[in-house]
C-alpha cells in the first residue's frame, strides 16, 4: 500500500510540470510527516551521509572540463581530424560527425555538451555541402548520446553513487560497448548516405591527417590522462575528473587560446549552475532512496518478482521496458537515481553483475535522450537546426532503431561490457 502511495504521489507531482528534484523532495516530506514514524533526526543524518561521498565530487569537475572544451575550440579541431580520417567514404561529413562525437564524448562526459559542441560546427557545414538537414540532425542527435556511454560519464558516476559500484570498473566497461555503438551508428550513416548518393569529401593525404591530428592532440590527451590514470592506479576516477578540469582549462586558455581570461568566470558560473542542479536532484534522490529502503520496498519488490518465477531474461526485458518508458518523461540523472535503488537489488539477487547492469541502464538512458517528449538531445539539436521536435524525431528513426538493436545485444551478451574490466582485474571489488 505504501509503495502505491509513494509512486502515485511522485507521478501526480511530475504530471503537474513540477521539476523532478522538487517532486522527489515533496513526495519524501509528505510521506515522512503524514504516513510514517521515521525520526526526523535520522532523515537529516541520512541526507548528510548520503551526499558525503567522494565520487560525487567527480560530477562538477567533469561538467567543468566539458564546458571548457565546449567553449574552447577543441571540438572544431576534433571535427577536422575526424573528417580527414573518414571523409572520403559515402556521407563523409556525417561519418566525421559520428567519429568526432565519439572523440568528444571521451573527453566531456555529457551528451548535450557533445551535441552542442559538434552539432553547432558540423550541421551548418553539412547543409552547405549539400546534405539534407534531416540527415545531419539524425546523425548528430544520436551520436551525441555516446557522451554518456564512452567514459568518462556523469551518468555512470550517478549510478555508482546510487549502488556503490566501482566507478573505475564502470568506466572501463563502457569502452568496448561505446566503440561498438559508434561503429554501428557509423554503418547506418554510411548505408543511408550510399543509398541516397550523398556527397563525399576528397581523400585526405597522410600529411593532412597528421597535421589535423597534431592540432587536436592536446584535447585528445585528456582521454589518455583520464583512462590511463584510472587504469594505472595513478589516481581515482574523482581525481581523474579534477585532472581533466585542470587540463581542459590549460588547453582552452593557454594552448589553443580560444578562451580569454575574461571568459573563464562565465564558464565557471555555467558549470556551477549545472552542478548545483544535479546535486539538488541527488540530494532529493538520496532521501527518496532512504524512504524506500526504510519501507522495505526494493526488497519486497525483489521477492515478489523472483517469486513469480521471472528469470534473468524476463527481468532484463522488464527492466528495459521500464527504463525506456521512464525515458519518455525523465532525464537520465533522475532515472538512474530513482530506479537504480529499486532495480539493483533485484538484479543482484538474480546474479546479474552490477557493472553489466550499470552499462545496460546507461544504454537505455542514451535511447531516452533521442526520443520525445523529453529527449534532451532532441531539444539541443532542435535549437541548433531550427527543426521542430516531430520532424527531428522522424529524422533520427534509422539511428534510433540501430540503438535499440544495440540495446538488445548489450542486455543479453554480458561479456561485451565485462570483458575489459575483467581483463584489468577491476571486477573483484564489485
Amino acid at each position: 500500500m505504501n509503495t502505491l502511495i509513494i509512486f502515485s504521489l511522485l507521478v501526480v507531482l511530475m504530471l503537474t510540470g513540477m521539476p523532478i528534484s522538487i517532486s522527489l523532495g515533496l513526495t519524501v516530506l509528505s510521506f515522512l510527516f503524514l504516513l510514517t514514524q521515521v525520526p526526523i533526526e535520522s532523515v537529516a543524518l541520512k541526507l548528510f551521509t548520503g551526499i558525503e561521498k567522494f565520487e560525487i565530487m567527480a560530477i562538477p569537475f567533469f561538467i567543468l572540463a566539458g564546458n571548457f572544451l565546449t567553449h574552447g575550440g577543441v571540438a572544431k579541431r576534433m571535427i577536422r581530424f575526424a573528417t580527414s580520417m573518414v571523409g572520403h567514404f559515402h556521407g563523409g561529413l556525417g561519418l566525421g560527425g559520428v567519429l568526432a562525437c565519439a572523440l568528444f564524448a571521451a573527453v566531456s562526459g555529457s551528451s548535450p555538451a557533445t551535441v552542442v559542441a559538434i552539432g553547432s560546427i558540423l550541421l551548418p557545414a553539412m547543409v552547405k555541402a549539400g546534405f539534407p538537414n534531416r540527415f545531419g540532425a539524425g546523425v548528430i542527435t544520436t551520436s551525441g548520446a555516446l557522451g554518456i556511454l564512452i567514459p568518462p560519464s556523469i551518468v555512470m558516476v550517478m549510478y555508482s553513487v546510487s549502488t556503490n559500484t566501482s566507478v573505475g570498473a564502470l568506466f572501463m566497461a563502457g569502452v568496448i560497448p561505446g566503440l561498438m555503438l559508434a561503429f554501428m551508428l557509423g554503418m547506418t550513416t554510411w548505408y543511408r548516405a550510399r543509398s541516397n548518393n550523398y556527397p563525399r569529401l576528397p581523400r585526405a593525404s597522410w600529411t593532412e591527417r597528421f597535421v589535423t591530428f597534431r592540432e587536436s592532440v592536446w584535447g585528445l590527451l585528456l582521454i589518455v590522462i583520464v583512462m590511463g590514470g584510472i587504469y594505472t592506479g595513478m589516481f581515482t576516477p574523482t581525481e581523474a575528473a579534477a585532472m581533466s578540469a585542470v587540463w581542459a582549462f590549460v588547453c582552452a586558455v593557454f594552448i589553443y587560446k580560444d578562451l580569454g581570461w575574461k571568459d573563464v568566470p562565465r564558464v565557471l558560473l555555467s558549470s556551477a549552475n549545472m552542478s548545483a542542479m544535479l546535486l539538488y536532484i541527488i540530494t532529493n534522490a538520496v532521501l527518496f532512496s532512504f524512504l524506500m529502503t526504510h519501507e522495505n520496498i526494493p526488497q519486497a519488490m525483489a521477492d515478489a518478482m523472483i517469486g513469480t518465477g521471472v528469470g534473468v531474461i524476463g527481468f532484463l526485458l522488464i527492466a528495459n521496458i521500464l527504463l525506456l518508458a521512464a525515458g519518455n518523461f525523465m532525464e537520465p540523472s533522475s532515472i538512474v537515481l530513482i530506479l537504480a535503488p529499486i532495480l539493483f537489488p533485484i538484479a543482484v539477487k538474480l546474479g546479474i553483475d552490477p557493472v553489466h547492469f550499470g552499462i545496460l541502464m546507461v544504454v537505455n538512458m542514451e535511447v531516452g535522450m533521442c526520443h520525445p517528449p523529453v529527449g534532451l538531445n532532441l531539444y539541443v539539436a532542435s535549437g541548433i537546426t531550427k527543426m521542430g521536435i516531430t520532424e527531428l524525431t522522424i529524422a533520427t528513426w534509422p539511428w534510433l532503431l540501430t540503438m535499440l538493436v544495440f540495446l538488445v545485444i548489450v542486455t543479453y551478451w554480458p561479456p561485451l561490457s565485462l570483458w575489459l574490466p575483467q581483463k584489468l582485474g577491476m571486477l573483484s571489488g564489485g
